[in-house]
């Protein structure tokens, strides 16, 4: 853009940073919008059915390639990374973590959804900082974007020096784990990129050997119909059988192979207080939240990003639960309780873990 000759893009690049971290990001960086190493990847992931029912990633792979087709004449990508742990976090969270995924009776909601829905803080944020930076050039081409949007975020942010792929295929960093949000601001400001960042797993495979599912089926290779995040989140119809004694009491999402990763010991905590931990869910049992009704659960969701999967999937995954857990008079009751709800999918679930109690009876 012709604009751009009048302004130091050295200097805004480095005042970008500035007013990202003053917005709470934990970094921000810059890329070109090259993604010609990493969309062979994507073709044969998609090509092997790994997307399982997200149908979106392959209809949008062509605008993953070429984000010019999201921004006309974009040029650079300004990555960014929100962390998320709570701030009422304590130095022995990992330790409690792993305890709840030991004990059945409790629900485990993976961390980042315990708060506010992070596309709604994410994009207010990046929102913040292009305007930022359009009240200091005036206008300019730019495209928010959050991970709803089709966009190779963790090929940006690592070509933007915010961290390397991990074996389990996010992003990693040394100073922050891989226990944050990422987001961008496609823009058409030639700005000086950053270089890449060199990785540090080296030979350590503890979140290859943490899934409990077997989904992440070699470095960086994910088979996310195997996957628990995608099972509880994205996938909409009945969960396989054979796979439903490994979800445990992972209700929605799983954080197995962030947990296990030595990286995580470095993750921060949340600037913002939006990932709070809301309505108990880092401390609630199944058979609490098994009980909230419909009306319930669209209240207490309320702003979370939980609430899109709706109350049938969520009774889905917590009858899974439930048929995980010890085998109680309250499990039975409260499973024996949704037997006739009027979904066929909560039905079958709530059947299926009934059965596994009655056989762990009369064995």
């Amino acid at each position: 853009m012709s604009a751009a000759t009048h302004i130091d893009l050295a200097a805004l690049a480095r005042d970008v940073k500035s007013w990202g971290r003053s917005l709470g990001f934990g970094a921000v960086g810059i890329s070109d919008i090259d993604t010609a190493q990493a969309m062979p990847h994507l073709a044969a992931w998609l090509a092997q059915g790994r997307h399982g029912d997200m149908d979106y990633m392959a209809r949008h792979a062509p605008l993953r390639a070429d984000p010019q087709q999201l921004l006309p004449r974009a040029a650079r990508v300004i990555s960014a990374r929100l962390d998320y742990r709570p701030r009422s976090d304590d130095e022995s969270w990992l330790a409690r973590e792993t305890s709840r995924l030991a004990d059945g009776a409790q629900a485990v909601v993976s961390i980042y959804a315990r708060g506010r829905d992070y596309h709604k803080v994410l994009r207010q944020r990046l929102q913040h900082l292009a305007t930022r930076i359009e009240t200091a050039i005036g206008h300019f081409g730019y495209r928010v974007c959050t991970d709803s949007a089709p966009v190779l975020e963790v090929e940006f942010a690592r070509k933007a020096g915010l961290g390397w792929r991990g074996k389990h295929t996010l992003l990693l960093t040394q100073e922050a784990g891989s226990m944050f949000f990422l987001g961008e601001i496609l823009v058409d400001l030639p700005l000086p990129v950053d270089a890449a960042v060199s990785e540090h797993c080296g030979n350590c495979t503890r979140c290859i050997e943490a899934c409990p599912t077997g989904a992440i089926t070699g470095p960086y290779q994910l088979d996310a119909r195997r996957c628990i995040s995608y099972l509880t989140i994205e996938h909409t119809g009945s969960i396989a059988p054979d796979l439903r004694p490994l979800l445990g009491n992972r209700v929605y999402g799983c954080d197995d192979c962030q947990l296990a990763c030595p990286w995580n010991k470095f993750a921060q905590v949340a600037s913002l207080p939006d990932f709070e931990v809301r309505h108990g869910l880092d401390s609630t049992t199944l058979i609490e939240l098994f009980a909230w009704t419909e009306v319930e659960f669209g209240a207490r969701h309320a702003g979370s990003a939980i609430r899109r999967i709706g109350h049938d999937r969520w009774l889905r995954n917590i009858a899974v639960a439930l048929g995980n857990a010890p085998t109680t008079p309250a499990v039975i009751e409260a499973l024996r309780g949704r037997a006739g709800h009027p979904s066929a999918l909560v039905r079958e679930h709530v059947r299926w873990a009934l059965e596994r109690h009655a056989d762990r009876t009369i064995a």
